[in-house]
């Protein structure tokens, strides 16, 4: 199984240029919202038409065309035979839940033929004694069930999913992400698979693209763009909260204006460095001064169930003209967030005595080895 795209379109304010290949696997889309990946998943499905470009499923050309010319391929949806799973999983209302699960399937198929795997796929999905019910007396699960049945049931040549979590809530998401991964064991082909959320991404998906303003930005195995990014967009969905501008020294030491400090790195500043980033949880406590060791502030303090995010500012940090003249300009909000950094602090592992709170001065480390340098 293969999948090559390479294709453009502009909508006027918003420009789509995606370019990427997938084989027998499943690939995540990685971005914000508005960022172009369920209009690339669109354009594949024949919903949307690129201005150019080119879109290849399993050495059949679901589309070609040059700049300015007609098309000289341009597939219809139905021709395609793609499956794409929407967030509100499109089923059709006046028909009963095995008439849902046979809708994609081809016409030329025999009867019992379309009978035998349609009962194959409510078996699989525990559709069993819902046959004939309508899609407004099932629960969310069961529709999505129903949804992932007719799927599999129109045997399609690539399988795309569009978010399909996103409006549920945690408990019921939890328990239907069995249902897709039951289903990605059972598939074998290219699946594509749309998400914000990077923790979902990781869990589904074998590689991952990182979506960002129309464009791939990075593409890759999924730990080493979750655990070694390679550009701001992929630092910030890997869930990086600490992200800040940033300015080469030498080899191994990075200047953070805006935070008004610099650093040791561990492995090697690129010249042309841009952008610095930590986690908020690798941040650490220290008993003494040290490098990478620095006075700050507990500024803010919020708790969730387990955790203790803090937001600190450092109190010898060095001033910039250049930061004073650009947060003058700026809202309250956003001057706060410039110059703070946030540190997660795990309230299961430190006694509650020694939690900071708001207004405490403590030595923090950023450590050396759990920097993110990015030029892009």
């Amino acid at each position: 199984m293969s999948l090559e795209v390479d294709i453009k379109k502009d909508m006027g304010s918003f420009k789509l240029d995606v370019s990427f290949c997938a084989g027998d696997e499943t690939l995540g889309f990685l971005g914000a919202s508005g960022c172009g990946k369920s209009l690339t998943l669109r354009c594949i499905a024949g919903i949307e038409k690129p201005d150019e470009g080119r879109i290849v499923v399993n050495g059949v050309t679901f589309f070609e065309k040059e700049a300015g010319r007609r098309a000289r391929v341009d597939l219809t949806p139905q021709q395609r035979k793609t499956a794409l799973l929407f967030q509100s999983y499109m089923l059709f209302p006046n028909m009963t839940v095995e008439q849902n699960v046979a809708a994609g399937m081809e016409r030329s198929l025999a009867e019992s033929e379309k009978n035998r795997i349609v009962g194959e796929q409510l078996k699989r999905f525990g559709l069993i004694g819902m046959e004939k019910r309508f899609p407004a007396q099932l629960s969310g699960g069961q529709q999505q069930r129903v949804a992932l049945a007719r799927m599999l049931a129109a045997r399609p040549g690539i399988l795309m999913l569009d978010e399909p979590f996103s409006a549920l809530d945690a408990h019921l998401k939890s328990s239907l992400e069995q249902n897709l991964i039951g289903l990605f064991e059972e598939y074998r082909g290219t699946i594509l698979y749309v998400s914000h959320d990077i923790d979902e991404a990781y869990r589904f998906c074998d590689r991952i693209a990182v979506v960002d303003n129309g464009r791939i930005c990075e593409i890759g195995p999924k730990h080493r763009v979750v655990h070694h990014p390679e550009s701001l967009a992929a630092v910030k969905l890997s869930g990086c909260k600490n992200t800040t501008p940033a300015r080469y020294v030498d080899d191994h030491t990075v200047e953070l204006p805006d935070w008004g400090i610099r650093l040791v790195s561990e492995t090697p500043v690129p010249r042309d460095v841009r952008w610095f980033g930590v986690r908020a949880f690798f941040l650490r406590r220290a008993e003494k001064p040290g490098p990478n060791v620095f006075r700050v502030r507990a500024d803010r303090v919020s708790d969730s169930r387990f955790e203790r995010t803090v937001m600190l500012s450092f109190l010898d940090a060095a001033d910039s003209p250049r930061l004073k003249h650009d947060m003058a300009e700026e809202d309250a909000t956003m001057k706060f967030l410039k110059i703070h950094v946030q540190w997660k602090v795990d309230k299961l592992a430190v006694p509650e005595s020694q939690l900071p709170c708001e207004g405490d001065e403590l030595l923090i480390e950023i450590p050396s080895e759990s920097m993110y340098l990015v030029s892009r």
